[in-house]
């Protein structure tokens, strides 16, 4: 007869597209492909995790989403075509460092 296991449970493991870094799944932005703000595709910030469609996970930094850019991760991780839009995702992380920056300064 099989005893139960007491060990911890496991924490879902990504890559980071930019640093390719690997870190637990809740400490990475994930994104998917949709629409920006010009009708047009483009790699868009799913906070919740919970769209449907290919995703890929970023680290929320600015460093790790220049990487992305530069490296054209964004459109080889959602298998989209050439020319996918990451600027939804930069908006994303630019609007999340400014409220945190203001949160912090008396």
């Amino acid at each position: 007869m099989a005893s139960l296991s007491t060990s911890p449970a496991r924490t879902p493991v990504r890559t980071c597209i930019g640093c390719r870094e690997r870190a637990a799944k809740r400490e990475l932005l994930r994104v998917v492909l949709g629409t920006g703000d010009d009708g047009r595709p483009a790699a868009v910030p799913d906070p919740d995790g919970t769209a449907p469609g290919r995703g890929a996970h970023l680290h929320p930094t600015t460093a790790c989403y220049d990487l992305a850019v530069r490296r054209r991760a964004f459109a080889r991780a959602l298998r989209a075509g050439v020319g996918l839009a990451g600027a939804p995702v930069g908006e994303y992380l630019a609007a999340g460092t400014t409220a945190e920056n203001t949160a912090e300064t008396p």
